[in-house]
């Protein structure tokens, strides 16, 4: 906690601000709350990452366009609103590993050269996965699957290629993502099915090898489901109990309106700093348009086509939206804050609601609002909400 004259006076700065755009807001009822000129400011409100400096890092995912600065928009937001980020596709091993032979480290060279540039905690994402992981690497010929040896040494050879190029520079890996069901099952995976359930502890054994100093993340989305959260603590259980080195488990909060609860986020980074672990929230975005079924999924292989009835704000969110998805964000990052001894990092999934993954799933072409900046890089009024969470330390 700072306590300094300094930033009381950013704190009355930043609440004469939200006055004045409060009133702004009602004024102009279909407008969005970024939409008042900064100059109309007495002063600037702190950023997200100065308002959250010393409780944990803030940062968002960042795809190939912003770190090879064709997106100016966003590469401008990026460095002065953020101390961390991590590669949408960059580092997954799809686009990086495509054939047996062939590395293509060039958008991830110049990944990991940006934040260097802006010094940030630079995120690699993901070394293990179900999805986004070529044919070749399960196959010796189509439809004809490799031995678990044979799997075992690509997974090796590819983990120790990669965390090894980027050792020293890369600071934390997202090793094994998305492993459970559910139900906390573990998920029948080409990785489970060919090796077993001990690929997840050879991935990690094998990254802590390549760099021991990097820090190593358990991934996954809808842990606070009470099934899947045991599941991964059982997991990870046993991945201490063969003393892994797991520093943190990354819960990915693709959320909506109504769920989770504050009591389930709550319960779910207690749960996890109880067996001695950092938590890293790793994918925020809070998603406002109707749900297409009731289970709580985030599973990348669904998408299904759009409806007018499932794409309601093609003209703009409604205040009344707009409202509500500020006031999640607010209890959401109250709880945060309420947990910053545990919680290191709070990283969004993409920079701007246009860039946002969830214009295109699990409905194609929907009009989308689950972030903190506008599709114009403009900041919203659960920006706003965000910052007051932090001030009201």
């Amino acid at each position: 906690m700072r306590a300094n004259t300094g930033f009381a006076q950013m704190k009355i700065r930043f609440a004469l601000d939200c006055l004045l755009i409060g009133i702004c807001l009602l004024a102009a009822p279909l407008v969005y709350l970024a939409s008042v000129p900064a100059q109309e400011s007495s002063a600037p409100s702190p950023t997200l990452k100065e308002a959250f400096n010393g409780d944990f890092r803030i940062g968002a995912s960042v795809n190939q366009n912003q770190f090879e600065g064709r997106d100016k928009r966003a590469a401008a937001i990026i460095p002065a609103q953020f101390n961390t980020i991590t590669p949408e596709g960059a580092l997954k091993w799809e686009p990086l590993h495509p054939e047996p032979h062939r590395y293509d480290f060039s958008s991830a060279d110049k990944y990991v050269a940006f934040g260097e540039k802006y010094k940030m905690w630079i995120v690699g994402h993901c070394l293990v996965w179900h999805a986004q992981t070529p044919n070749w690497v399960f196959e010796e010929a189509p439809g004809k699957l490799v031995s678990r040896e044979v799997l075992l040494e690509r997974m090796h050879e590819h983990i120790r290629t990669v965390v090894g190029r980027y050792k020293g520079r890369i600071a934390g890996w997202d090793v094994v993502n998305e492993a459970l069901n559910e139900d906390g099952t573990l998920r029948q995976s080409r990785w489970m099915q060919i090796i077993g359930e001990d690929y997840i502890a050879k991935a990690f054994q094998f990254a802590h090898e390549a760099d021991p100093a990097a820090e190593l993340y358990y991934n996954d989305f809808d842990l606070e489901i009470p099934t899947k959260r045991e599941g991964a603590i059982e997991l990870i259980k046993k991945l201490q109990a063969q003393a892994i080195p797991v520093k943190a488990v990354g819960m990915q909060d693709h959320v909506r309106l109504k769920w989770p609860s504050v009591a389930e986020e709550a319960a779910t980074i207690e749960a996890f700093a109880r067996l001695g672990l950092k938590v890293n929230i790793t994918e925020l975005d809070v998603d406002v348009l109707p749900p297409v079924k009731k289970e709580l999924m985030a599973d990348v292989a669904k998408s299904i086509a759009s409806t007018p009835e499932l794409n309601p704000y093609v003209d703009g969110l409604p205040v009344g939206v707009q409202q509500e998805l500020a006031k999640r964000y607010a209890e959401l990052f109250a709880a945060f804050m309420k947990h910053r001894e545990v919680i290191t990092r709070v990283t969004f999934w993409c920079v701007t609601n246009g860039d946002s993954w969830l214009n295109n799933w699990p409905v194609r072409g929907r009009t989308s609002y689950p972030l903190l900046f506008d599709r114009n890089g403009q900041p919203t009024s659960a920006y706003a909400s965000v910052i007051r969470a932090a001030l009201a330390r």
